[in-house]
């Protein structure tokens, strides 16, 4: 019989808060706003609290759990089943998965009406450490574009414009959609991105964000005030950074809120 050195005891008398898996990529389904589900290809993180007295977790078990639920929606109901399942099966009083994957939307162009795939970084969190309910937390991360409103009021012509990115982190009561947090944000942008522009979608663009310039203080807001307007949203937070065409640093705010 092969010696199990892992199960064996532990004298330093030091717990450890997070032991497991990092950077395992596996096929997820989630859900889509338009088609109901949508398959795409995560990088996970799962871990648990391992006592003081264990000298070792069980790795091969993270995997065996996770491949137990791939083939079903990722959801409230399978993140709090599979952390769950983490503590039942590894003898821990605390579980903890990250799931990050990149999720597509397909855009349509505002004038030529051509169509394209834009691709939004997205990350679940979920914890369990024996509260009833698990811990799950969505973040979004939304590419815009943001014209500086100082810059085009001291200009004759032209103004300052860049590409920036607003990342999004909720807690809820109920399921939200990655589509509304993405339409919310680009809704408080001098103007959204497009994965496909033909010459009268850009300067349909352009002319938009030159007519509705922004500051990243204009933007997180904008996006807080549309959050906190939703009775769902338990807590949220925004960060807004535009990655500057005219300096060597980016621009940057935040607004964290909670309801509590």
């Amino acid at each position: 019989m092969m010696k199990d050195i892992q199960n064996q005891p532990d004298f330093r008398n030091i717990p450890i808060d997070k032991v497991g898996i990092k950077g395992l990529k596996y096929p997820v389904v989630v859900r889509d706003k338009l088609n109901g589900s949508q398959s795409t290809v995560a990088e996970i993180n799962m871990y648990v609290d391992l006592p003081h007295q264990c000298k070792g977790t069980h790795m091969s078990r993270f995997v065996e759990l996770l491949h137990t639920v791939v083939k079903t929606l990722v959801s409230l109901e399978t993140l709090t089943s599979i952390l769950e399942d983490m503590k039942a099966s590894l003898g821990a009083k605390s579980a903890h998965i990250e799931i990050f994957f990149p999720y597509f939307i397909e855009k349509t162009s505002p004038c030529t009406q051509s169509k394209g795939l834009m691709d939004y970084n997205c990350t679940i969190i979920g914890s369990s450490n024996g509260r009833k309910k698990a811990d799950i937390v969505l973040k979004v991360a939304v590419p815009v574009t943001s014209v500086c409103p100082c810059s085009k009021e001291i200009s004759e012509y032209g103004a300052h414009n860049q590409r920036g990115e607003v990342l999004v982190a909720a807690r809820f009561h109920k399921f939200i959609w990655i589509e509304d947090i993405v339409n919310l944000v680009e809704r408080a942008a001098s103007s959204d991105i497009y994965s496909v522009l033909k010459r009268a979608d850009e300067k349909y663009v352009t002319e938009k964000a030159y007519d509705n310039p922004k500051f990243v203080e204009d933007i997180v807001r904008d996006v807080a005030k549309a959050l906190i307007a939703d009775s769902n949203i338990t807590w949220f937070s925004v960060s807004a950074e535009n990655f500057e065409s005219i300096h060597n640093h980016s621009a940057y705010a935040s607004i964290e809120h909670s309801r509590d």
